[in-house]
Formats: structure tokens, C-alpha cells, sequence
């Protein structure tokens, strides 16, 4: 079997991965917010504050988030880092429409624009913003090398990306109760809760075959990041990449 994560579809094997994973997000985004809280057993709120946290010495003021899906990344850094202007990009309509209602209800429309875009052709200028963010929405990329190299393109020297993924933790006993939970118990309440059975069995095989910790500071590295710090949280279960450009 490759350990190429983009032959991991969620649909069918034959087509392209951009496409479907366009679709499986709009299918699943009503439920998405709840089923996402369940996959991390709600640590993932502190995943996000630790990452948004190691923005701060930078003050960006004008921040590009990545596959923003339904917002929670890019509203709680205009809680935290109080930027001019967060831009955040989707391939899927549905999950911008959640986001977009979400940033209604807490009066930030002024601070938050979501726009329909590819993550790995970004629709902006070289050296356009002061920070880069993207949480849990690299393993999803068609094109690993190509998102990456493309977040580079549009940071400002100088300026810093900060990338949250699931992982894989590799201690016992914790990597077989990660493996039981994650390919087991994790697709099952997903198919109760989305009605999309083969959503929450994509997840789960995404996150297996991503290249993880020093392999993703490996490409990170490769499309001309000047550096990456590898910061593994909760036994490995997520990382958080630092890569400043």
C-alpha cells in the first residue's frame, strides 16, 4: 500500500481528491463541529489556543487561514491576536457557510471574510500576509509540496506559518488505544451522527497516512521554509509545525 496521503480519497478511488473532499465537507458540515469535538475528545480547543499562541511575539495583522472549514481556528485568533483582517479560504461552500454564520453571531464580519478557494492555488499576491494559518486541513491537500510551497508564496518575509495536524502517536500503550479509538470507535459514531458513512472512515485513514512530525518538516523544508519547529502535544496525538519563512 502507498504512503502517498493523497491516494487516500474519501470517495472513490478513480477521481480526484480535491473534488471529493469538496463534497464530503458539504455533506458533512451541519454535524461537523460536534463530530470534530468527539474525534479529539474536545483537547482539540487547546490545541488551537497553544497554536494561535505562538503567533503573538509577531502582532500579524493580517492573517490568511487556510481550509478554514467551519472558522473555530480563524475566530479564536481574532480573540487572541486581535488582527486587522483574517481571510479565511475553503474548497467547500458548506463549511464557509457555518463559518460565515458563526463570525455573524459574534459581530466579527468586519475581521473575518471567508472566501471560496484552493488551498493549494491561492487566490493572492506573493508576500500578502503576516501569518499563515491551517488547522487539520493539510492532510486533506491533493498536493502536499504544492499547499506548502504555496503558503510560502503568499507569507511576507519574515513571516510564520503555523500548521495543526492530527498525528500518530508511536509509544505503548497509547498508539493501539489511538488505533483502536481512531479506526474504530471514531467511524461509527460518525456514521450515527453525519449520516455519511464514508466520511469518518476517510478521516481516520488520512491521518495513518500523513507524513508526520520530522517527515512534514522534511517538505516544509524542501519548498523553502528557512525553518520548522516540530511541536508534538497530548502523547503525539496532534503536532503543531512552526515553519517561518
Amino acid at each position: 500500500m502507498s504512503n502517498d496521503a493523497s491516494t487516500v480519497k474519501p470517495y472513490n478511488p478513480e477521481g480526484g481528491k480535491k473534488e471529493q473532499v469538496a463534497d464530503m465537507f458539504n455533506n458533512i458540515s451541519k454535524t461537523y463541529d460536534l463530530l470534530n469535538r468527539f474525534m479529539t475528545m474536545g483537547i482539540d480547543t487547546i490545541w488551537r489556543k497553544k497554536a494561535i499562541k505562538l503567533l503573538k511575539p509577531l502582532q500579524p495583522q493580517m492573517i490568511l487561514d487556510v481550509a478554514t472549514g467551519t472558522g473555530d481556528f480563524a475566530l479564536e485568533s481574532i480573540r487572541i491576536l486581535n488582527p486587522k483582517k483574517i481571510i479565511g479560504v475553503d474548497i467547500s461552500r458548506g463549511m464557509l457557510d457555518v463559518a460565515a454564520e458563526k463570525a455573524k453571531k459574534k459581530g466579527v464580519e468586519s475581521q473575518f471574510e471567508v472566501r471560496l478557494g484552493d488551498s493549494e492555488s491561492l487566490p493572492f499576491e506573493d508576500n500578502t500576509f503576516d501569518a499563515v494559518t491551517v488547522a487539520f486541513g493539510v492532510r486533506n491537500f491533493e498536493n502536499l509540496e504544492q499547499g506548502l510551497s504555496d503558503i510560502r508564496r503568499v507569507l511576507k518575509p519574515g513571516g510564520r506559518a503555523i500548521i495543526l495536524e492530527l498525528s500518530n502517536p508511536t509509544a505503548f500503550p497509547i498508539k493501539q488505544l489511538f488505533n483502536f479509538y481512531f479506526h474504530k470507535v471514531v467511524p461509527a459514531m460518525g456514521k450515527v451522527i453525519s449520516k455519511d458513512n464514508r466520511a469518518y472512515e476517510y478521516l481516520p485513514e488520512s491521518v495513518a497516512k500523513f507524513p508526520d512530525g520530522q517527515r512534514f518538516a522534511a517538505i516544509t523544508d524542501k519548498v523553502g521554509f528557512a525553518s520548522c519547529n516540530v511541536r508534538p502535544q497530548t502523547f503525539g496525538f496532534c503536532t503543531i509545525y512552526e515553519c517561518n519563512k
